[in-house]
């Protein structure tokens, strides 16, 4: 990363990505140019299909454009190999998706531990499964904890490697209402807390009361970009 505070976590120009299976072409991404500073909270919101999830998994470094750049700091990830991309990967990015994909035999603590091994700045265990509230829990299986807790042992998998990233797809389109705010609520305290870039994909609209800009797309482009005069705690949320 590039030691500038200033400077944009990520830039992206002329983003296109299309798939293409036999002779049918998808357009994912039409030409979509975006900026994202470092410590801020971004929500990218649109409908299914528009293209949220293949911009998220481009910056992340798990796809590659079709055309255009994209650079995390000053690391161009287009055209990177897959050992530089697995390291990014690794050093830099947290993920935390939909589904939870905790190892079922193994506890809270466990499954937290294992990024520590591929880490080379890990935080303490145990600090990691403090922020995420689930302290009294670390030593229950996956299967003895519910859907939130469970989201929430993921954000601590993700954030204990202290990433500059937090990639999120989707974060709480499995939990209730209830729950879903309360993995909001993690979510925002480590953007808060450890300055960790956030950057939440969702088709809530009621999401984007919480974010520093709110970036919406439809049909692969970049609809509106909207920046919240003043950002909304997850309790102030409704849906």
């Amino acid at each position: 990363m590039q030691a500038d505070p200033d400077a944009p976590v990520f830039v992206a120009r002329g983003l296109r990505k299309v798939y293409r299976t036999g002779e049918v072409e998808v357009v994912a991404l039409d030409d979509v140019s975006l900026e994202i500073r470092r410590g801020e909270f971004i929500v990218l919101l649109g409908p299914s299909g528009s293209g949220k999830s293949t911009l998220l998994n481009i910056l992340g470094g798990l796809d590659a454009p079709s055309a255009g750049e994209v650079r995390f700091g000053d690391h161009l990830l287009t055209g990177a190999g897959e050992a530089e991309l697995t390291r990014y990967r690794r050093e830099h990015v947290g993920f935390v998706f939909q589904f939870y994909n905790l190892i079922p035999s193994l506890t809270v603590r466990e499954n937290v531990a294992l990024v520590t091994d591929i880490a080379p700045h890990p935080m303490d265990i145990d600090e990691a499964i403090a922020l995420v509230g689930l302290t009294p829990r670390s030593h229950h299986f996956p299967a003895q904890l519910s859907g939130g807790e469970q989201q929430r042992v993921a954000i601590a998998r993700a954030i204990v490697k202290r990433p500059e990233v937090l990639l999120c797809d989707e974060p709480t389109g499995a939990l209730d209402y209830a729950t879903g705010k309360l993995v909001l609520e993690v979510i925002e305290r480590i953007n808060r807390d450890l300055g960790t870039t956030a950057v939440v994909i969702t088709h809530n609209a009621a999401i984007a009361g919480m974010a520093d800009r709110v970036i919406r797309l439809g049909n692969g482009r970049i609809a509106a970009v909207e920046r919240n005069a003043r950002k909304l705690s997850p309790s102030e949320l409704s849906w």
